[in-house]
Formats: structure tokens, sequence, C-alpha cells
């Protein structure tokens, strides 16, 4: 859609589910407060329009690693309060500021790690041609369950054809695929294995 109308929708997406999701917002802090302790939030550099940095904000669902854990994967550190977050998208539920602040879209590619920028290859690269989005093709196609060349495919074709017919098309699926619960994890992983590059695996380690 026009930059206009999908910002237009992203404001008013975004201020509506704030107010209207603020008690969700109030049980889930509380919850994390009571469960993982303080900070509430889990903030993390990510990049944005044109790899353009920006700070993610999401709730946290890991608890810190104690010592002698520093090998010790996400899927480790996960905590059940913080699996269930995760499986129902509650701990997205912060990046609808940064959707108001400019940050992020509603609909688009999801945002991953700095560290990746320099791994894509130049079509792969292309999932930074608009802002990242709370959820996207990818998310409505099978989540996590995907590879990362799946992911990045349908992050591309988004890119490629999004409208603003798409946007209200994934916006009205993503709730269904959430009750769902399909795809939250991939096989043997709390997220996705790290992206390592073109013809790449994991490493072992997790994308958070």
């Amino acid at each position: 859609p026009g930059g206009k109308a999908k910002r237009a929708l992203d404001v008013t997406g975004s201020a509506l589910g704030l107010l209207l999701l603020s008690p969700v917002f109030l049980v889930v802090a509380l919850l994390v407060r009571l469960r993982l302790g303080s900070p509430v939030l889990f903030r993390q550099t990510r990049p944005g329009l044109a790899g353009r940095p920006f700070v993610l904000l999401k709730f946290r669902t890991m608890r810190a690693p104690t010592p002698g854990e520093t090998e010790a994967t996400d899927a480790v550190r996960v905590t059940p309060l913080g699996r269930r977050l995760r499986a129902w998208s509650l701990d997205e539920l912060p990046e609808l500021w940064n959707v108001l602040r400019g940050d992020m879209s509603l609909v688009g590619p999801r945002p991953l790690l700095m560290e990746y920028l320099p791994l894509y290859s130049p079509r792969q690269a292309r999932r930074h041609e608009m802002r990242p989005g709370i959820t996207g093709l990818a998310q409505i196609r099978g989540r996590n369950a995907l590879t990362w060349d799946e992911k990045f495919a349908h992050d591309v074709a988004y890119v490629d054809h999004r409208s603003l017919v798409m946007d209200l098309k994934i916006l009205a699926l993503t709730p269904l695929e959430v009750l769902r619960g399909r795809g939250v994890s991939h096989d043997g992983h709390a997220t996705m294995p790290r992206f390592v590059g073109n013809g790449g695996g994991g490493d072992g380690r997790e994308e958070p």
C-alpha cells in the first residue's frame, strides 16, 4: 500500500491495540514481574527500514543465565510462563509501541538480528526495503516451523506484492494462526536456529 495509507493503518491499529489491550498488558506485565522479576520488558537493537537500528520491545520470556550456564541455549532458559506467552504471541504486544513510534509496521517482514545484515544475499536483503512488522506473510504460512529460505522467500514476496488488501488479510489470519498454536518453534529449538548465511544451518544457538 501507499506509504500514507499504510502508515495511517499502522497508527490507527497500534493506538487502538494499545488502548483495547491495556488490561492484557497489565496482567502480562504483572505475571512477568512476579515470575521473572525485573526488568519486565526485553529490549534489543534490531534492524528496521533500510537496516537502520531501533530498540525492539517485548515482554521477557527467559530467565537470566545462572553461573556456569553460558553455553546453555534459550530452550533451557525459557520459563513455563514464557512458553505460554510465546505460544499466544503475547510477548509481542509491546511492539505496538514500536509501530506507533514508526519503528515498525503492523505487517511486514519480522525484525531479526543486527548481526544477520552482512549475511543476507542481495535478494534476502530486500526484506529491509520496508519497515519490519509484528506479523507478516511468513507468520501466516508456518511461523517458526519454516526454514530460513522459506521465511525469506515469503518476506520478499510480501515486499513485491504488498497491498492494503493483503495487509488486512494477514491481520485477519494472524489471530487464527496464533489460536491454532502451530509453528511456535522450529524442530529442536525454542524459536529458530541462528541464521549463519546462505547454505548454512543453525549453530545450536537460538534466534530470540
